[in-house]
């Protein structure tokens, strides 16, 4: 379930990015962010399936500090 949510999150990401990059557009950045975090939160997810708690609780703290900063970016635009 999870791998297949981090195959359909993955395309996502990509596409937006590509994207912006292409036509120069940062209006979808802050959706970007927010999806790479829930990518993270999936990841960390994952680690801690695999017991690698280290490695989790650091993916799982990057998808907090990514959620933060994509509310922000909602709010101020």
């Amino acid at each position: 379930m999870l791998k297949m949510l981090r195959f359909i999150l993955s395309p996502v990401i990509i596409i937006i990015a590509a994207y912006g990059l292409i036509t120069k557009n940062s209006e979808f950045q802050s959706l970007m962010i927010l999806l790479l975090g829930l990518m993270m939160l999936v990841m960390g997810l994952e680690e801690f399936q695999k017991e690698r708690k280290t490695y989790g609780w650091l993916l799982v703290v990057v998808f907090l500090f990514s959620i933060f900063v994509s509310v922000q970016g909602f709010l101020l635009n």
